[in-house]
């Protein structure tokens, strides 16, 4: 039997992603538009996507994979903390989690998107 793509979402929650979808930052504006319409060597790619009661900033649901691109305020301890919290939840639940910096996204793409092919064991 297929395990289910996700546990039902809450409206709030739901409501939460189309707003974030809607309102992308500059680099994952820069991240989607590298990704989407499996661009990125066929891996298709949903964008402000819920896994295990969190909203993810992408997810390849194929590979099991979640790309989180983080902003200046996640270097604080405490965002350093749920940010690790979260990731465990996800590698518990059988996802691989791969974090970059904004700046990453924006200076190096190309660098970006060789890394994820790794980590989805493509040759990049």
């Amino acid at each position: 039997m297929p395990m289910p793509s996700h546990a039902p979402i809450p409206a709030a929650m739901r409501a939460n992603a189309r707003r974030m979808r809607r309102d992308l930052t500059d680099a994952e504006l820069k991240f989607w538009n590298a990704v989407r319409a499996h661009r990125l060597e066929g891996l298709g790619f949903r964008r402000q996507f819920p896994v295990a009661g969190y909203i993810v900033d992408f997810a390849c649901p194929e590979r099991r994979i979640i790309v989180e691109i983080d902003g200046s305020q996640h270097a604080l301890p405490e965002s350093v903390m749920r940010a690790a919290l979260r990731s465990r939840r996800f590698f518990d639940d059988g996802w691989k989690v791969v974090r970059f910096w904004n700046d990453d996204v924006i200076r190096d793409i190309d660098g970006v998107c060789r890394h994820i092919l790794i980590e989805a064991g493509l040759p990049a």
